[in-house]
């Protein structure tokens, strides 16, 4: 998988298991599986702590499986903690640590009231040429890549921008409307609300990248929401980023059992 395409995978894939709920406290386990074409290259599992309704955490263990294990092992931990204002998530610390052989990296972003405080990255990356930096007016009513992607019931989910940024790249996701079909999992078993999925790259990556481009020209990405009759919230059962090397896909295979 390409750089860009494992960094938006790790953070719509934490999406898809951040699923909230209305009790003093939940503990919400969520599992799934990334393919490429239909090889599955990839298994996750993420547990969702909500404590009195107002605060939050959301914790994974990513790693890679079946061919792309005996190619490479890919790691990773991912957690957001925050709290819930209305019917939304707001983020105040993101973290991810993201390890490739034996590469390794540790990415922290800082929020308040929506904005970037401040973000670390352990070890610092070496900057290329053509680099777009991201400015402060890119700091501003920004979403962490797990939060952004979870809506409250009643929200039109197709017609959003997310402006979303994961401690390196700056990207807004536009949303349209691409109707609905039948989703079944573990936990879940209904109508999905398909959305058509525009990648825009704002800031934060080097310019002229053929992944980057690629992605961005497309037209074949797609998010599929469901509704979470406990949480009452609209969270991503599925998800399909096309690639250079073929369709990378996210599906949750529980969804809303604990």
């Amino acid at each position: 998988m390409a750089h860009l395409s494992r960094r938006i995978f790790l953070s719509a894939a934490a999406a898809l298991l951040a699923i909230p709920a209305n009790a003093s406290e939940i503990v919400h386990r969520t599992e799934y599986k990334v393919s490429l074409g239909i090889l599955t290259i990839a298994r996750a599992a993420f547990l969702t702590r909500i404590e009195d309704d107002k605060s939050y955490r959301v914790s994974g263990d990513i790693s890679s499986a079946g061919l792309a294990d005996l190619v490479t092992n890919i790691s990773a931990k991912t957690s957001v903690d925050g709290v819930v204002r209305g019917d939304r998530l707001q983020a105040s610390r993101y973290y991810l640590y993201y390890k490739s052989g034996k590469r390794a990296r540790t990415y922290e972003v800082r929020y308040s009231n929506g904005n970037i405080t401040s973000t670390t990255v352990r070890p610092p990356r070496r900057l290329p040429k053509n680099w777009v930096d991201v400015s402060p007016g890119d700091m501003r009513s920004v979403l962490d890549p797990i939060s952004g992607l979870i809506f409250p019931a009643g929200t039109n989910v197709c017609a959003q921008k997310l402006p979303i940024y994961d401690g390196e790249m700056r990207m807004d996701l536009v949303l349209s409307p691409k109707g609905s079909d039948e989703f079944s999992t573990d936990g879940f078993n209904g109508k999905a609300t398909i959305c058509s999925v525009r990648f825009v790259p704002r800031s934060g990556y080097k310019k002229g990248r053929s992944d980057i481009d690629y992605l961005s020209k497309s037209s074949r990405m797609e998010i599929w929401f469901a509704k979470a009759d406990a949480a009452n919230v609209y969270a991503p059962v599925y998800v399909r980023i096309p690639t250079q090397y073929g369709p990378v896909t996210i599906t949750a295979v529980k969804y809303g059992a604990s």
